[in-house]
This record gives C-alpha cells, sequence and structure tokens, in this order.
C-alpha cells in the first residue's frame, strides 16, 4: 500500500501490544497519536527512537484538552447533538438487557463478546 515507505499516521487505541510494531509502520515525519490502553499501558521507550525517522508522538488526553478551554466542553457537546439528530453519527447499541440480567450484561463486558454500548432496561 505505502510502497514499503510506510505510512504517515498511527492512531494507537490499543497501547501495550500495538505501541512497537505502530511506531515502526511510520514513514519518515510520521506521526503516531497514541490514546488508548486497551491491551496496557506502554512499555518505556528509548525517546531516541523517534529521531531514527524524526517522527513525532502525541498522548493527547480529553479531560486536559477540556479544562484547557471551559466553553469546550459546551461546543463540542452541540456539535457532536447535532451530528446524532443529523444521522451523521449514530451511537451502536450492542445489546438491551433487562436490569434482572445485569450480571450477564458485566459477563459479556469481562468476556469481551461486546461491540458498542450495553443498555440496562429497568
Amino acid at each position: 500500500i505505502t510502497g514499503g515507505r510506510g505510512v504517515k499516521f498511527v492512531y494507537d487505541g490499543v497501547g501495550k501490544s500495538t505501541f512497537d510494531s505502530s511506531l515502526k509502520s511510520l514513514d519518515y515525519l510520521g506521526w503516531m497519536i497514541s490514546f488508548g490502553n486497551a491491551s496496557g499501558k506502554p512499555e518505556p521507550f528509548d525517546l531516541l527512537r523517534l529521531g531514527e525517522k524524526s517522527l513525532r508522538l502525541m498522548r493527547p488526553s480529553l479531560f486536559s484538552t477540556l479544562a484547557s478551554d471551559p466553553a469546550l466542553t459546551g461546543k463540542l457537546t452541540a456539535e457532536l447533538l447535532q451530528l446524532v439528530g443529523q444521522g451523521m453519527v449514530v451511537p451502536e447499541v450492542h445489546k438491551v438487557y433487562p436490569l434482572a440480567k445485569a450480571g450477564e450484561a458485566q459477563a459479556d463486558l469481562e468476556g469481551r463478546k461486546t461491540t458498542g454500548k450495553l443498555l440496562l432496561q429497568p
């Protein structure tokens, strides 16, 4: 796909198990955005590795971003709700569980048997 050069951007939401391969997949002057820890926290690494291809690494945080501008939360919420209302963003609901089956919902979450949101219905 890249002719052996690598990619310009990697968005890694997995963490520990993909961090190294994500970094290795980058082209010269590539960007890696590490934003998740689904497989655990990435291991510490030597920053000099970034210099091999003049790479850029960013670890954004939602909470620090929102704290930087008090009006940002309201603005982004309004934009998101507008997109949901227009059908451009469709929240995925995996399954609706009766409240009496909350234990089953928890087991499905822990067993990684779900995608999207789980809802409990009273």
